[in-house]
Formats: C-alpha cells, sequence, structure tokens
C-alpha cells in the first residue's frame, strides 16, 4: 500500500506530526531545557525525518512545513528567549521559519531534479543556508547542526580546516541520502536498507573513508596540541560577579563595583598577570562622564573605578559602554531635553596608570543592539523602542591589544564569538589569545549559556588560539586550540579563578584562519550552479518530449 498515492487530511496530518517530533527531537541534541550539556549524538540522526517528508510532500506544502519546522525548532531550543524579552521568543522562531520558508522548496527541487543524486545537491544547499542564515541583518548561528558536538573534539578537528562548514557538510549528507530511503519506504513499503546502501555503494565507501580520515587527523591534531609546549603561560584572573547589568541606577552600579573590586583585590594575592571582569561589567560610561559630567553623583563613581583600575599593579579589563556626543556643534543635553548621546558596546583595557586601548563592538545583535531600518519599517522600529530595546552604535575596528609583557589578545564581545570569521580577523591582525567578555546572566539558564560556551569551542580550533572566557555569571573558562574546555567556574555564582591560559605565538595560520568561510562561500556557488543546470536540463527533456509528441501525432 502507498500511504501517498491519494494525499489527503491524513497524509498532511502524519507529516505535520512527524515534522514537529522531528523539530523537538532536534533540538535536545543541543543544551536546553532536557540537559544542559545537550545530547550531541542525536544531531547526527534528526533530521532524517525532514528529508523524507520533503521527499514526499507536495510542492505547496513544503513553504508551509518550512515555517513549521523552523519555528518549532527555535521556539523549542531557544526557549530561553522569554527571559531575554516577551518579544523575542516570537521574533527569533518567526525569522527562521521565514527563512525555511524558501529553505523547504529548494531541497525539494534538488530531490525533483536530481533523480538519484539529490542528497548530494540537498547536502550543499544546507550548509549554503546555514551560511546565508547567519549573514544578513538578522543572522543568527544558533542552531547550526555542526554546534550539537561540541564534545566530540576528535570529530570536529578539521574546523580548523572547514571551519564549522565542513562538520555540517558530512552531519546532514548521510542524512539526506537516509532521508531518501525512510520516504521511499513510506511512499512503497518495497525497500530494504541492504539493498538501498548497495545501490549507493561509492557514495557509502567514500563517506567512510572520509569519515575514518576525519577521525586520525583529529586524533593526530589533538595528540600534537597536547604534546606542544606554549610559548607562554599566561596567568589571568577571571572575576565572576553574577549580577544583572541591565538593571540599572546609581545604587546597583555602587554594589556592583564594589563587589568587582572586592574580587579583585582578593584576586590580586593570587599573582595574575591580568585581572579580566565581563561585558559591560561597569556600566556608567568612562568617557561621557569623565568629559561631561552630566550627573555629578555617577562620575564621581566613574571616577572611583578609574582611579582603582589606574592603581592596579596589573592591566585590568572589563567591558564598559562608550558614550560620546552625536553631533559636536551641539551641547550634550539638548534643549527639548534629550540627550545628544550616541553609545557603543566597548572593551576597555587599564595598564600603567592609564587606559591604554579600547574595542568597539563590530557585530551588533540584530533588533536589540541594532535595527538599521527605521525607515524601511517604522512600525516595527517603534515597536522595539516602545519594549525597551535600544541601540548601539557600530565599530569597524579589529582591535588587539597588547600587554607590556607582549601578550597580544582580542576581545570579541559576546554574541560577537559566534561568527567564525572575526575571530579569524582578530587572528590575522595578530592576536595570540581570544578574551570573549560576555554577559548572558540575564537568561537565567544554563543551557543558553551553555549553548553559547559550545559555539566558542569552534573559535579556539578554527584558529588554534587559546580562549579565555571573562563572563558575568558563566560560562567562565578557558578552551584549549583542541576545543577542550578547561575548569568552567560554577554558573551564576560569585567568585573570582585563575587561569593559566597557554599563549601559541607562531603566525603559521590556520587554513581557516587565512581564508575562513571558502567552504561556505564554494557551497554556495556550488548550489546555485548545480540548480541552474539541472534546471536547464529539466527543461530541455520537457521540450524534446513535446516535440516528440507533436511529432507522432
Amino acid at each position: 500500500m502507498n500511504l501517498y498515492a491519494k494525499r489527503g487530511l491524513k497524509s498532511y496530518s502524519l507529516e505535520i506530526l512527524l515534522l514537529v517530533l522531528t523539530a523537538v527531537v532536534f533540538s535536545f541534541a543541543f543544551p536546553g531545557f532536557l540537559s544542559n550539556r545537550g545530547i550531541g549524538a542525536i544531531a547526527f540522526v534528526a533530521l532524517i525525518p525532514l528529508f523524507a517528508i520533503i521527499r514526499n510532500t507536495g510542492w505547496a506544502a513544503t513553504p508551509i512545513y518550512g515555517f513549521l519546522f523552523g519555528f518549532t525548532f527555535y521556539s523549542c531550543f531557544n526557549y530561553w528567549l522569554t527571559t531575554f524579552h516577551p518579544l523575542a521568543i516570537l521574533i527569533v522562531p518567526i525569522i527562521k521559519g521565514g527563512e525555511m520558508i524558501l529553505l523547504f522548496p529548494v531541497l525539494k527541487a534538488a530531490d525533483k531534479l536530481f533523480k538519484r543524486h539529490g542528497y548530494l545537491v540537498q547536502t550543499c544547499i544546507w550548509v549554503a543556508y546555514t551560511y546565508l542564515g547567519q549573514s544578513w541583518f538578522a543572522g543568527y548561528p544558533y542552531g547550526t547542526v555542526g554546534y550539537a558536538v561540541y564534545e566530540f573534539l576528535p570529530f570536529i578537528q578539521i574546523a580548523d580546516l572547514t571551519g564549522i562548514w565542513g562538520i555540517n557538510f558530512i552531519m546532514i549528507l548521510p542524512q539526506a541520502l537516509l532521508g531518501r530511503f525512510v520516504g521511499d519506504v513510506l511512499a512503497k513499503h518495497n525497500q530494504h536498507l541492504k539493498e538501498f546502501l548497495k545501490s549507493y555503494k561509492i557514495t557509502v565507501i567514500s563517506y567512510a573513508i572520509v569519515l575514518v580520515a576525519i577521525f586520525i587527523y583529529g586524533f593526530v591534531m589533538i595528540g600534537k596540541w597536547n604534546a606542544k609546549e606554549p610559548d607562554k603561560n599566561w596567568r589571568v584572573a577571571t572575576v565572576q560577579h553574577s549580577a544583572d547589568s541591565w538593571k540599572g541606577g546609581y545604587a546597583t552600579y555602587k554594589r556592583n563595583f564594589n563587589t568587582l573590586r572586592t574580587l579583585s583585590l582578593q584576586a590580586l594575592l593570587k599573582d595574575p598577570e591580568m585581572i579580566i571582569w565581563s561585558e559591560t561589567a561597569f556600566v556608567p560610561s568612562v568617557y561621557w562622564h569623565t568629559t561631561y559630567r552630566t550627573d555629578e553623583e555617577t562620575a564621581d563613581l566613574v571616577e572611583e573605578f578609574v582611579n582603582f583600575g589606574k592603581s592596579l599593579p596589573i592591566p585590568l579589563l572589563t567591558g564598559n559602554p562608550e558614550g560620546t556626543v552625536k553631533d559636536e556643534t551641539l551641547p550634550p543635553l539638548l534643549e527639548d531635553g534629550s540627550w545628544n548621546r550616541m553609545d557603543y558596546n566597548t572593551v576597555i583595557m587599564f595598564e600603567d596608570g592609564q587606559i591604554k586601548n579600547t574595542y568597539r563592538k563590530q557585530h551588533l545583535v540584530p533588533f536589540t543592539e541594532h535595527f538599521p531600518y527605521e525607515k524601511q519599517m517604522p512600525w516595527l522600529y517603534n515597536l522595539l523602542l516602545a519594549n525597551d530595546y535600544n541601540w548601539w552604535e557600530k565599530g569597524y575596528d579589529p582591535v588587539v591589544f597588547e600587554t607590556s609583557s607582549g601578550v597580544t589578545f582580542s576581545t570579541p564581545i559576546c554574541f560577537e564569538d559566534v561568527f567564525g570569521y572575526l575571530t579569524a580577523g582578530f587572528v590575522r591582525n595578530g592576536a595570540h589569545v581570544i578574551v570573549n567578555m560576555t554577559n548572558d546572566s540575564w537568561s537565567g539558564a544554563v543551557s543558553a549559556e551553555m549553548q553559547h560556551l559550545g559555539m566558542a569551542v569552534f573559535r579556539s580550533v578554527e584558529t588554534r588560539k587559546s580562549t579565555v572566557r571573562g563572563t558575568n555569571s558563566g560560562m567562565t573558562c578557558v578552551i584549549e586550540p583542541t576545543g577542550k574546555i578547561v575548569d568552567p567556574m560554577e554558573p551564576f555564582t560569585k567568585g573570582f579563578y585563575i587561569y593559566d591560559v597557554p599563549v601559541y605565538t607562531s603566525e603559521d595560520h590556520t587554513l581557516y584562519t587565512t581564508h575562513d568561510d571558502w567552504l561556505a562561500f564554494m557551497m554556495i556557488y556550488i548550489s546555485l550552479g548545480v540548480l541552474a543546470i539541472g534546471s536547464i536540463k529539466t527543461a530541455v527533456v520537457k521540450i524534446m518530449e513535446v516535440r516528440q509528441k507533436h511529432k507522432k501525432s
């Protein structure tokens, strides 16, 4: 019996149920409400039903199914966004579902245009989509299949060659192939797995060889880096003050500063070479309040903080918003009572009694830190403003800090370390260590912090540089160049930790560092080229069939 011979309410209902279950199970592969670490193995098989459904369903259903899958998956995967903002748990699933309205029909087209090897084209399309889905204004890399396996260290070492894109390809290809098998079983009931795999013997053997090579490479690289002596061990103190930086007011700023100062002075007794706070650890803008003193009480607190930073015998690195005058021809406070001000999300470094350098965040969080479509979508712009969203200005300089002891490092701020191209750019610019400054405390969820940490793992593997994570409430830790997570602090607790960070100063960059997202671009070009060729070939065949019919008639 063919379940799809006569499509009706039952067929569509079963597909929708299976698709929703697929989305929910796929979310379990990542850190989430089922497990704070995630169950990464699920990501190797969870999407098989998705490809089976796309293979069998009708064209009209594919965009609807795309939205349904994207919305369901991101609602489960990013459940903690309800803590971030009530609108966020709607915005993200709607956007990702909207992307998949386009993705699913393209995957369907690949299956239809290439009767035998559509799964290969689908794999290329999926990898291309994961790149494009993080590259536009609302780009959001969370939920990328490869990030679920951040703990599978031998498997992910190829990231220094391909970035996350090669890992995505290797994980999706067998699922697309087996999805074809499952789809045919559901439709025909006469397919056997052994026969099916035998018919794709070349693909199966080639994949097995590649997989073995990946693991050999992985174990070799882990052995190499475990045996390699660092050029320096950089002793740093990370201070985790576990306070909600979004809660403002002088009393809150004062209390948080006192906590940070106390923990830092305690850490000094352990002889660190640097003290690291987190993103926006000290909220009042140093530049604004030392330049304009628009609020005397806050300006005095800023002065106290600056004097503390300058007095330390070692460098202090901290997040601190930078407020500057927007129009220099006008005063800071305008006649209508509004501020003539713009703000950057910034990291500053104190050393030798001065503020030595500053970094401004380059890749802002869409909708919450940045929304460039005020004129095109004023209704949404005003809605976001009415719901307490505020905008930062965008930085453009991949700053590399350098201590007097010669350690060079860069500081991707929070969300920035989920984008490999940014970290690669810092390393190309001379950074030997990545120091991620993060505040995920607002999430209230260890799983949210672990999702972020899981992506950060790949930045160290891609560049073969150590990462120090200085966070408000977790996950504060060190990530070695192999992706190994070292001594994470207990999340949502106050304290400090001393890390001896291995520093590797070799300028022999990895392939990914030099060419970052080369494989993603290749997948885009291959997908477009192959789909175009397939469409033309199909059109030519149909034209020839029509001509043959005319000749016979």
